[in-house]
């Protein structure tokens, strides 16, 4: 699916849930690698991005460990991966429960 698309997709499931989302960086439309960064306040920042398996499934892993970090520690990361990816999508999600609007396993609950 064009990234694009999948970041319509994701946003508008937050607007259903009224769960605050933005884009904070467009990259490439069609193949862009998407990070989400998921503000938990309190309890701090997770960085989630799309990695393939040794299938070839695209999935979610954690970019900075199963730990979450500050919002700084998370923005710094967010600006060395742009530096290195300019084509790369970020969307920051505020969500105290930590769902991924993005993940079919989160958008069960």
């Amino acid at each position: 699916m064009p990234t694009h698309l999948l970041v319509g997709a994701g946003l508008a499931r937050c607007s259903a849930d009224g769960t605050p989302a933005a884009v904070l960086h467009r990259g490439e439309r069609m193949s862009g690698v998407l990070l989400v960064k998921i503000n938990r306040f309190a309890d701090g920042v997770r960085l989630l991005t799309q990695q393939r398996d040794l299938d070839g499934v695209l999935g979610w892993v954690p970019a900075l460990g199963e730990a979450s970090v500050t919002e700084a520690d998370a923005d710094a990361y967010i600006a060395r991966a742009r530096a290195r990816d300019p084509d790369l999508w970020v969307v920051e999600i505020e969500d105290r429960a930590g769902r991924n609007p993005f993940d079919p396993k989160d958008a069960e609950d």
